[in-house]
């Protein structure tokens, strides 16, 4: 999947298109994510003990990860994710090579 938790997206398509947040979690399996304060649905919520009071309750619900792009740190525009192979040391001292999502107009890692 092209999104991981923590990146900045801006929606595409829905009701919430042109909004923009943080990916609070992210299902591979599903190819949903979760963005802050995007898709706000309500829950009504019985109370579970005694002392806890019930209610309706707002929360974000999962939205479909292709309709989100992901916004470069470094140019700030909305971009599809790029990938590159990239060598890194370890603490052995060996070289490996690692795969890195890059932003493909200004080649800045995302990782």
């Amino acid at each position: 999947m092209f999104v991981k938790a923590k990146d900045q997206v801006v929606v595409i398509s829905g009701k919430d298109k042109g909004a923009k947040g943080k990916v609070v979690a992210a299902a591979p399996k599903t190819g949903k994510v979760v963005v802050e304060n995007v898709a706000m649905v309500t829950k009504h919520q019985k109370s579970k003990q005694q002392g806890q009071p019930g209610g309706i309750i707002k929360k974000e619900a999962f939205i479909d990860a292709s309709n989100v792009m992901v916004i470069c740190p470094k140019c700030g525009k909305a971009i599809r994710v790029a990938h590159k192979a990239v060598e890194v040391t370890g603490k052995d001292g060996k070289v490996s090579k690692k795969n890195v999502r890059v932003c493909p107009k200004c080649g800045a890692q995302l990782d």
